[in-house]
């Protein structure tokens, strides 16, 4: 487990070319609801770089931070942290000026049932931080959600093909970026919508689901049998390298890997890791939710963890026993029902 550990330390190192944009970004940086999943690691890549690039630049997450010991984590990273609710008026006000925004607050999981609050988060919200922000770069987090399932032969979508969201996440998390635009056009606001699709960890992801399910005999429904996905130091990375490319009005940019992934494939793989055979049901469909994040990699170049690093890798993690966020991707769901 330490050697896994040293590993995960190297790969979520900062590159060359993140600590030359780092570098090139103009004053501090804010992580908005930097306490879910991806927030955690992308601030301390964020420090990590600033640090390594001997730069003076503040890196500070926001986030309710109802897990008061991923605050003083943070802060041992040298993270500055601010406990806030950004739906209430007074706190959001409150915040700092700061001249690079990262927006990763949102609502996914528990949106059957919560449709309200999850268009408040969602759609809501955004108007009131782009308002707040409005003289400031904004990188805001959406999802490959907005597009269409298409035929996995397609290739994916890129940017220019038209938004046409499954269900009610989808359909907020269009309504964010519609909102985003407005306000991108209205104060001339550089923003960039970052739609990624899906970022992989050790401790979640698709990777990780499909692992688990091998590793314990349990069946995998093979409907949605295509899939793209980005290690999450990679996807990290651009996010960070993204505040060089805001525009106004607003930039669309794609964010996945390159390969559109066959589910049993991915399955057969850790099969032969684990020396077991994987189990499924079901006949694949023949459309999937697929992005073409092409315009990323000429941006930024190709992702550094490749895919089979990303299957050795989270083998490895679970078979020694490595703790995990226990936070399903819901990648399966055909309905838009979250």
């Amino acid at each position: 487990m330490k050697d896994l550990e040293k590993l995960e330390y190297e790969l979520l190192s900062p590159s060359d070319r993140l600590l030359q944009d780092m570098a090139k970004i103009k004053g501090d940086i804010i992580l908005l609801g930097i306490g879910g999943k991806m927030g955690p690691s992308m601030g301390k890549l964020a420090r990590r770089a600033v640090e390594e690039a001997g730069l003076n630049k503040r890196i500070i997450g926001v986030s309710r931070f109802s897990d008061g010991s991923l605050r003083d984590e943070l802060e041992s990273h040298g993270i500055e942290t601010i406990a806030a609710d950004l739906l209430h008026e007074e706190e959001l006000r409150k915040l700092p000026e700061v001249e690079n925004v990262l927006y990763l607050a949102g609502n996914k999981f528990g949106t059957t049932g919560k449709e309200a609050f999850t268009w408040a988060m969602n759609a809501y919200l955004p108007g009131r931080v782009a308002e707040k922000y409005r003289d400031s770069n904004i990188v805001a987090f959406s999802t490959g959600n907005v597009y269409p399932f298409v035929p996995v032969t397609s290739g994916g979508l890129s940017e220019e093909s038209a938004a046409s969201p499954v269900g009610e996440y989808g359909q907020s998390c269009l309504g964010r970026e519609r909102i985003f635009e407005y306000f991108s056009q209205k104060n001339n606001t550089p923003t960039l919508i970052y739609r990624l699709n899906y970022a992989v960890d050790f401790r979640y992801g698709v990777l990780l689901e499909i692992a688990r399910a091998v590793y314990e005999g349990r069946e995998i429904d093979l409907r949605t049998g295509n899939v793209n996905v980005i290690w999450q130091g990679d996807a990290n990375e651009i996010a960070l390298r993204s505040l060089l490319h805001c525009q106004a009005p607003a930039k669309i940019l794609n964010v996945t890997g390159p390969e559109t992934l066959s589910v049993k494939w991915v399955a057969e793989q850790f099969g032969q890791l684990f020396d077991k055979e994987p189990k499924f049901v079901h006949e694949v469909q023949p459309t999937a939710l697929l992005s073409n994040a092409s315009e990323a990699h000429k941006l930024f170049g190709y992702p550094r963890v490749t895919i089979r690093e990303i299957i050795d890798i989270t083998a490895l993690w679970l078979t020694e026993g490595g703790s995990t966020f226990g936070k399903a991707t819901h990648f399966q769901e055909r309905e838009g029902k979250f």
